[in-house]
């Protein structure tokens, strides 16, 4: 890993399940995070997912980068367009400050969706060990295979 490292990207789709669990996990019962009905009232065309849900899997996705020893030290995130259900969003990262004597790396993420960007922001973390999974293509037969790295 070095600074300027890209990080695999990670789609996630957007469920309502997804939404609502997510709203209902952190006790965010406002009405446009679980009632379609009540969130069209307001304005906005179906359900949305809600920024703690978002912090959640921003946090996910760096510490599945990072592997098991991953802990997250500072989340710093801004929401754009919304996760509406039916959408993917696709997170991806890059490294941006590494130390490797004190084992702390800070990583620009940004998660977009069909809209536009839905979250950008840093994340810090620490980490004893870095797992790289990495996926070779033979063109020859069309054959993949996976193997993971210590770095």
């Amino acid at each position: 890993m070095a600074v300027g490292t890209e990080l695999p990207a990670l789609e996630i789709p957007i469920t309502r399940t997804l939404i609502v669990a997510g709203a209902i996990a952190s006790r965010d019962y406002q009405d446009v995070h679980h009632d379609a009905e009540l969130a069209r009232h307001k304005g906005s065309p179906d359900i949305f997912m809600n920024i703690l849900t978002t912090n959640g899997l921003v946090g996910r996705y760096v510490t599945d980068c990072f592997g098991p020893g991953a802990v997250l030290r500072k989340v710093a995130i801004r929401l754009g367009a919304p996760n509406y259900p039916g959408d993917t969003m696709v997170l991806t990262g890059r490294i941006e400050e590494l130390d490797g004597e004190r084992g702390t790396a800070t990583v620009r993420v940004v998660g977009a969706n069909a809209i536009g960007k839905h979250v950008t922001g840093t994340v810090t973390v620490t980490f004893t060990e870095a797992w790289v999974t990495v996926t070779l293509t033979d063109d020859t037969d069309d054959t993949d295979v996976t193997d993971e790295v210590e770095s």
